[in-house]
This record gives C-alpha cells, structure tokens and sequence, in this order.
C-alpha cells in the first residue's frame, strides 16, 4: 500500500472539516492528514486531535489573493511531504470528498494504491445540490448521501487534485501548472459545499466571507441548487460515462489543462450504493 497524505486549508469552517477529518482520518489514518487553519486567530477543534493542524498567518485579502495564496502554500506543504516519504498527496477543500466507487469494492488507499499515476490525477467532480420540495435541511448526525440523491457534473470539480510528484498547483486545485491531467475511472469527488440552502443563506452573514468578497460568489453557488430543483435527472451510469469521456477530449480555449464539457447542465442521480459513504 503506498504512503498517500491529505491536506487541506480552513478557515471557520468547523462543520466541513469535521467530515473531511472523519471520512479521511478513517480512510488514511488521522497521522496522515494535515491541516492548515488560515489565521493565527484561529482555535484547532478537538476533533483534530491524532491530525497535524498547523495555525499559520492569514492569507490574502481578498476571493483571488486568498485562492492564489493558499495554493501556493499547499503545494509548497505537499513538496515538504513527498520530502518526507510520502507517494502520493490529496489535496481538497474541505468540503470535496475523494470516493472510489463502492462498485469496486476497495478502500480510497487500496483504490489509488493499484494506480500509475506519473504526475497529476483527477476524479469526476459531482456538485451535490439540494432538491427543493423533496430533501429538508440536512442533518449533521446522519450519512449526507443518504439525503442528498442528486449532483451536477460539472468541469468546476473534476479537479487534480492528487499528486504522485511535487508540482504546483493552480488555484482551488482546478489544475496543475504545466501539466495535463488524466480523469481516474471509477473515482468521484463529491462537492458538498452547496448542498443546503440554509448553510448557504448563513454563510451570507459570515463577516470573513463578506470582507473578502465572497459574496457573488456564494449567491453564484446556490445555482448548483437551482439547477437540481429545476431539471430532470439523468441515469448515473451512462452520463458519468458520457461526461468523463467529454472532458477527457475537451478543452476550454483560455486553459487547455482544465476539462470542458459543451456549456451543458447535466443533473444525475446519486445511487443508492453511495449513502453511506459521507
């Protein structure tokens, strides 16, 4: 089994990170996630014990100085990490989820273990959305997937966001500078961080956010709920495979290492085998 880390960067945002702990302290092993709180303000939670959280002074002031300044720190932590042995380093957001297809059987470590990946991998990005009218607000204590049934595919989220090399990453892992990226089959990285209308409306008064100028940002994001309220969805099998074909192929003409998928809204229902993975 290869030596594989995850790491991440926060800031007030106990409730993903709580998840992100729980489901890759359980895949990888606490010891092997690193987290970097954004702001020596910050209070480490202690349900990171057993993890390296690490407070360091804040990032940026701004959406764009944010992003690019935490990339930039997280590719220099993955390099540190290759450095000290590892083989391969995940890197998300705390609200992304890397999951192999319970179809096959096999652990996150197991799954990426059998892969020869040279430099950069990536995982078909699902945006899970909330269906208005059918799913309530969710319940912390209880599987997310097992309420929430339905995701966008999107190219925002199909993300390379693992690394077997130290290399640089662009900003919220979209791509890695200079490099291509090739879409594993049968991984999934599942984006939570707008599948509830509630969450999203409270985040509208998260001072921090709003300072920064997220504020676009996040009335931009509920479209993901919209969009799932509004269009029928479409069989998961066939489409997963239709759409990691068409952003293998596709470029967009201003990032030729990022995916492109024809402008198209394409909704899926999540299987019932995935619900109690996150």
């Amino acid at each position: 089994m290869k030596r594989i880390a995850a790491l991440t960067m926060v800031r007030n945002d106990d409730f993903y990170l709580r998840k992100w702990v729980e489901y890759y302290g359980g895949q990888l092993g606490k010891e092997n996630l690193y987290i970097y709180f954004d702001g020596l303000d910050q209070a480490i939670p202690p349900f990171c014990e057993g993890t390296h959280g690490v407070c360091l002074p804040k990032v940026g002031t701004d959406v764009v100085s944010n992003d690019k300044g935490r990339v930039a720190v997280l590719s220099a932590k993955a390099a540190e990490l290759f450095a000290a042995g590892y083989e391969l380093v995940i890197g998300t957001d705390a609200d992304e989820f890397l999951v192999p297809d319970p179809e096959l059987g096999k652990s996150l470590p197991a799954f990426l273990s059998g892969l020869e990946i040279r430099g950069c991998a990536s995982a078909l990005g699902l945006d899970v959305g909330q269906k208005l009218g059918e799913e309530g607000a969710i319940c912390e204590t209880e599987p997310f997937l097992s309420q929430r049934h339905y995701a966008q595919l999107g190219t925002r989220y199909t993300k390379a966001c693992i690394l077997a090399k130290p290399l640089e990453w662009g900003s919220g892992f979209h791509r890695v500078r200079g490099h291509n990226f090739h879409i594993v089959k049968g991984l999934y990285l599942f984006h939570l961080g707008y599948f509830d209308m509630g969450r999203i409306e409270a985040r509208f008064q998260d001072q921090d956010r709003l300072a920064l100028g997220w504020e676009r940002h996040l009335k931009k994001r509920s479209r993901t709920i919209r969009l799932v309220s509004r269009l029928k969805a479409r069989d998961f099998e066939r489409w997963t495979r239709w759409a990691r074909y068409c952003q293998t192929l596709l470029r967009p003409p201003y990032a030729w290492n990022k995916p492109a998928l024809l402008g198209l809204k394409i909704i899926v229902r999540i299987p019932d085998r995935f619900q109690q993975l996150l």
